[in-house]
This record gives C-alpha cells, sequence and structure tokens, in this order.
C-alpha cells in the first residue's frame, strides 16, 4: 500500500490535470455542474454495479472515476469563487467530527443504534430552518432506496418497531388488504395497498439487516442470467422462443438454475 505522502501526491497530480484540462481541453472547459450531473449519476451507478459484483479492480476504477467529478464540480466552484476542494474536505472533516461526539466529545455510546440516533438528531440540529428529518431525504431518489432511507431516518430517532416478529406481522397485514382490493379489483386501491406491502417489506428488510436494493438486484442478475442461458439453448436448437411450450423451457431454466 501507499504511505500517506504518496497518497497526498497522488491526490495533487489529480488537482494538476484537471487544472490543465480545464485550461486547455475543448471539452472539459464548457462543462458546467448542469451538464456533470447525469454523467456523476452514471458513474455512481457503474460503482454500484461493480461493488455488487465484487470486482476490486472494477470498484478501483469506478472510484476514480466518481472522484474525478467531485475534484470537477470544485474546480468548477473555485471558477465562481464559492468553494473549492480545500472548502469540500475541510467541510466534511468539520461534519464528521460534530456527528461524532462519542468520538470527538465526551458522550457516551454502547451501540450502532445509538450513534445512529445521535447522527439524525445532530442532523437535525444543523438543518437549516428543518423541522422534519425526512427533509435530508432527496427527493430524486428511487422509490425502493427511498424507502429505505425514510425508515432509516426514524428509526434513528426511536420511530421504529421492537422485534422483527412484529414487522412481519405488518407484511402479513398488508398482504391481506392487498388482497382483500384484488377481489374488488379497484385498480387504484390495489396500487395503494401494493405499495403498502412493498414499504413493509422494505422496513422487515432492514430489520433482517438485508439491503433491499442490493437484494432486489441479485435477483435481477440472477433472472437476466438465467433467461440468456434460455435463449442460447434456444438458439442451439434453431428455435425462437416464442416457438417453444412453457414445459421446454421449464427444462432450460432448471439447468440454468443448477449451473448458477
Amino acid at each position: 500500500m501507499n504511505t500517506r505522502e504518496q497518497k497526498l501526491q497522488a491526490f495533487d497530480r489529480l488537482l494538476t490535470i484537471m487544472d490543465e484540462l480545464r485550461e486547455q481541453c475543448p471539452w472539459d472547459k464548457k462543462q458546467t455542474m448542469q451538464t456533470l450531473r447525469h454523467l456523476t449519476i452514471e458513474e455512481t451507478y457503474e460503482l454500484g454495479d461493480a461493488i455488487l459484483e465484487n470486482d476490486l479492480e472494477e470498484v478501483k476504477k469506478e472510484l476514480g472515476d466518481v472522484l474525478l467529478h467531485i475534484v470537477f464540480y470544485s474546480k468548477i466552484g473555485s471558477e465562481t469563487g464559492d468553494f473549492d476542494i480545500a472548502d469540500v474536505c475541510n467541510n466534511i472533516c468539520e461534519k464528521l467530527i460534530n456527528r461524532h461526539p462519542h468520538i470527538y466529545g465526551d458522550v457516551k455510546v454502547t451501540s450502532e443504534e445509538d450513534v445512529k440516533r445521535n447522527w439524525e438528531n445532530i442532523k437535525l440540529k444543523e438543518g437549516k430552518g428543518k423541522t422534519s428529518v425526512l427533509e435530508g431525504v432527496p427527493k430524486g431518489l428511487p422509490a425502493l432506496v427511498k424507502a429505505s432511507r425514510i425508515q432509516d431516518k426514524v428509526a434513528g430517532v426511536g420511530f421504529d418497531w421492537e422485534k422483527p416478529e412484529q414487522v412481519w406481522e405488518k407484511v402479513q397485514e398488508e398482504l391481506g388488504e392487498l388482497q382483500a382490493e384484488v377481489k374488488i379489483n379497484d385498480q387504484d386501491k390495489m396500487e395503494s395497498e401494493f405499495g403498502d406491502v412493498m414499504f413493509a417489506m422494505v422496513n422487515y428488510a432492514r430489520f433482517l439487516n438485508i439491503s433491499p436494493e442490493n437484494a432486489l438486484e441479485r435477483t435481477n442478475k440472477k433472472f437476466i442470467g438465467r433467461f440468456q442461458y434460455l435463449e442460447g439453448k434456444a438458439k442451439e436448437l434453431g428455435k425462437e422462443l416464442k416457438e417453444m411450450t412453457l414445459s421446454e423451457m421449464d427444462v432450460f431454466w432448471e439447468e440454468a438454475k443448477q449451473a448458477q
């Protein structure tokens, strides 16, 4: 591993390259925070994919891409006189110190849950004019991730179930309400109850220490792998999938499951 001096030198090298690109490269000179935003989101998802695949070489590369964006935004901020990379680093340092009074202060904690509760209470105090812990949940988050963050935040201030069994009972209750609306066939109410089931399942996942986003993405990848195996077998037989019966497809689906 690199020494602290080598790490600082590498970061300084990146800052120097960013300065040069901003001054000399026609594409880099034209970029704004707005034009970079969608690229940043894409890079973050690519990092997430690499983490799920446990491809550490790819994680290293994608972290570099994300770091470049942080440096890029900071460079643009310095050009407008609003902030630079030092301000970004110092700001997060001060935030970490403030939110860890059990390390940098005299607050005592006995568990991870104590830390999370302190964190959310401190964040609420930090917020300028904020009156709700939920104001910190980005509006643009995908619904599944948003549900998870909402539940994390309210749990951090004590609004939570006591046992996983209670949450599972809630899941079953919501499933019953969904089935009741399915029988009535009221589309709007079915959608509402389906959302309640998903929200309850996300909550249950939290009690099981499972990331619902990661869990669903694992299932997505698993399904894709099995379906592509099925497509490959159909091609070997010289058939289109639509020409095969479900029984024929099931044979190859089971093969794919065994292979995985």
